[in-house]
């Protein structure tokens, strides 16, 4: 593979994740623990947080759920933008010193 086309083949490559990065951050992702529901997006910003009112007076089962659910949040992030990753990796193989 000549250098132009691995430039092209880089251009491609950072079309591509420019388009995943937009569709990242407008998938919503929700996980709740204990009581606290929270929602982040795909680039793993968080959006929204509720509590229960059952626990509303309960400080510390309000932060062990939060921290839980932000922790299962962000790993359903990670897994769905490895996952989109793929896709446009998959056709870059050979590029990387793979696939040959």
């Amino acid at each position: 593979m000549g250098f132009m086309d691995q430039a092209k083949d880089m251009y491609k490559l950072q079309k591509q994740a420019k388009q995943i990065k937009k569709e990242l951050k407008n998938i919503h992702i929700e996980a709740e623990s204990d009581g606290i529901t929270v929602v982040c997006n795909g680039e793993q910003n968080f959006i929204e947080c509720k509590v229960a009112e059952a626990i509303l007076g309960d400080a510390k089962r309000i932060e062990k759920g939060f921290v839980e659910a932000a922790n299962k949040a962000v790993k359903k992030s990670q897994l769905i933008g490895a996952e989109k990753m793929k896709e446009v990796m998959g056709g870059f193989g050979g590029m990387f010193g793979g696939g040959q």
